[in-house]
């Protein structure tokens, strides 16, 4: 477990180790790393965080990451992808981050952050601003149209299961069904929604919105491919009754098609 104390100095290396090497333009520290999620941090959060270099030094620096607050305690460092990293510390604490320059990170989207150093230009602020703007326009539902992807995941699912392939299938109801039917709920109840939600993962924290759904959903998952899949089904219909554009159609064909007798109840 890091203690308070402990996230605070990491932070404060990773910004000090950034002001140590003129490569870097600054460094930004991003949700629960961020000075705004500080009230909600608990033993499990980590530092996510955008560490920006000067134009064109990203690709000679992603090789090094002796710039990294206590070095030495590394246990792990991974690749995700071109520009991100995953570390993790002899005490279990992560980072997760990204280490590019302001034109490698073009299209990142950001939520709450912190700029803990920038460069007289401003080149930290201006990209944070350009990613929050992005994940802000990007916040938006269409719950008619997730409801419809939420039939055709489980279809394939389903099928898929039944032929055998049940890892895959998981990833179908599971993963990709599960996540749209948090976007239906969503685009549904707008209104529902926490000040901590975050703009980026609407999966993120979906507890605190709807919290009996994601009990439900919870539930569900746990279960068999299969059995998953029609509760996923089942809470996909709850939301049917008095809206008009949902896929009813589509629905009772799915329904026909994996030989379920179509079922619904309120969860909402």
């Amino acid at each position: 477990m890091v203690s308070a104390e402990r996230f605070e100095e990491l932070s404060e290396g990773l910004a000090r180790g950034v002001r140590q090497r003129p490569e870097f333009a600054g460094i930004a520290l991003l949700g629960s790393a961020s000075d705004a999620a500080a009230v909600r941090r608990d033993e499990w959060s980590d530092h996510d965080f955008f560490a920006i270099t000067r134009d064109g030094e990203g690709r000679m620096l992603r090789p090094d990451l002796s710039w990294l607050p206590d070095a030495d305690r590394v246990v792990l460092t991974a690749r995700e992808g071109e520009l991100g990293f995953a570390v993790v510390y002899d005490d279990g604490h992560v980072f997760e981050f990204a280490v590019a320059d302001a034109g490698e990170l073009a299209e990142a989207l950001a939520g709450e952050a912190t700029i803990a150093v920038d460069d007289a230009d401003g080149t930290v602020s201006r990209l944070v601003a350009e990613s929050r703007a992005r994940a802000a326009a990007g916040d938006e539902f269409d719950p008619a149209n997730d409801a419809r992807l939420v039939l055709v995941k489980l279809l394939i699912g389903v099928g898929r299961a039944r032929r055998g392939e049940v890892l895959n299938a998981g990833e179908f109801v599971r993963s990709w069904a599960v996540r749209l039917l948090v976007r239906v709920a969503r685009g549904r109840a707008p209104g529902r929604v926490s000040t901590a939600r975050d703009t980026i993962d609407p999966m993120r924290r979906f507890e605190q919105d709807f919290h009996e759904l994601a009990a439900r959903l919870a539930d569900a998952q746990a279960k068999p491919v299969e059995e998953c899949a029609r509760d996923v089904f089942d809470l996909l219909r709850a939301f049917e009754p008095g809206w008009d554009d949902f896929p009813t159609e589509a629905a009772d064909a799915v329904a026909r098609r994996l030989g379920w007798v179509a079922a619904s109840r309120s969860v909402v």
